[in-house]
């Protein structure tokens, strides 16, 4: 049997994993600076993996993004000392793959955004279909319901009239049954 989480429990744990996310991908982009031998630094890690600045200094990112910075440091200043480790091709090369990197990440975004745009069409073009038969739907219930309610009023009409003919034909019978009665009491009764 599991036991029943509180919902401060259920609050705490999801919290934790939320840092967990957060600082993992804080480690994942400083690695990624490192490896396309950008510039790492607080600020930009922060910037690149969409979290506050005070994570990158909390304790186990700061060293992580400390110890990164003097790798770099450290490779800038044996490249300049012995000078560069790679052909210069190479580094022309890896110019060019970043750049194509670049282009097809802004190629796949922009792929993204159109079938976003096409989906949204598509599901605009039912809906559009499906709100014109609603709207016939409603109009025709519409009519019928005006129908119904005209034929109500004029019942209702008849009725009120009909009441009133009801109502003059009683107060004239008891009119009547009262003279009846009026005379047959003033009236000797024969014996």
């Amino acid at each position: 049997m599991s036991e029943t989480r509180t919902p401060a429990q259920v609050l705490r744990e999801a919290r934790q994993q939320d840092s967990r996310t957060k600082r993992a991908r804080v480690l994942s982009v400083v690695d990624q600076l490192l490896a396309d031998d950008e510039p790492v630094t607080f600020t930009g890690v922060a910037r690149a993996a969409n979290v506050s600045h005070w994570l990158v200094y909390a304790d186990g990112v700061r060293e992580h993004v400390e110890a990164a910075r003097r790798r770099q440091a450290r490779g800038a200043a044996n490249e300049a000392r012995t000078g560069t480790r790679e052909p210069a091709g190479w580094k022309v090369e890896k110019q060019l793959l970043q750049e194509d990197n670049r282009r097809l990440r802004q190629e796949a975004e922009r792929l993204k955004g159109t079938v976003r745009r096409s989906l949204g069409q598509q599901i605009e073009q039912v809906g559009a279909a499906d709100l014109g038969t609603r709207v016939d739907e409603l109009t025709a219930d519409n009519l019928r319901l005006q129908e119904e309610r005209d034929k109500a009023l004029a019942s209702v009409k008849e009725l009120t009239e009909q009441l009133s003919e009801a109502q003059d034909d009683l107060g004239s019978a008891r009119l009547s049954l009262r003279r009846m009665i009026r005379t047959e009491n003033h009236t000797p009764a024969e014996e």
